[in-house]
């Protein structure tokens, strides 16, 4: 396996949301509706949506086995010296390579490069994948937040931050 990491292109939208609708429904089974994620996904990963935001760089690296996206990350600033990581999935038979932390240095040096020193993640409560693999680097749990969904459901979701390196 030859993973190679590179810039987000529109041509990779139709696996980014593949992957993305994916991971995501993986991460709220049994927490949140059906019907929500049938919107969910039909909103945030519609190819069209998906391509707009590889234009306006919210996706920002893929990663790449024999020209194959198995895995992406996007984030953007949120303040002059704050970034975000607002999504990370890796394809679930290249999980635990080491595919998530490369996705991850390449968008941190991306976000210090604008002048980041901070960064911030989001994860879906109970995300025992997510969870560990943040706070393995360097991630400090913040807080909870609780939202209503559109269809009336509570998602929670635990906020970290780390300083940027």
């Amino acid at each position: 396996m030859n993973i190679i990491i590179e810039k987000a292109r529109e041509e990779h939208a139709e696996a980014i949301a593949n992957i993305c609708s994916t991971g995501w429904k993986q991460t709220v089974a049994g927490k949140l509706s059906e019907e929500y994620q049938k919107k969910n996904i039909a909103f945030w990963y519609n190819h069209e949506r998906v391509k707009k935001d590889i234009t306006q760089g919210t996706y920002t690296h893929v990663a790449l086995d024999n020209s194959k996206v198995v895995g992406v990350i996007g984030g953007g600033m949120t303040k002059p010296d704050t970034g975000e990581v607002f999504v990370l999935y890796v394809d679930e038979s290249y999980r635990y390579k080491g595919i998530g932390k490369q996705l991850l240095t390449a968008l941190t040096k991306q976000q210090i490069e604008k002048g980041v020193s901070e960064q911030w993640v989001s994860v879906q409560e109970d995300n025992y994948r997510a969870i560990p693999f943040y706070e393995a680097r360097g991630f400090v749990y913040r807080e909870k937040r609780t939202t209503t969904t559109e269809t009336g459901e509570n998602q929670v979701s635990i906020r970290y931050l780390r300083k940027a390196k």
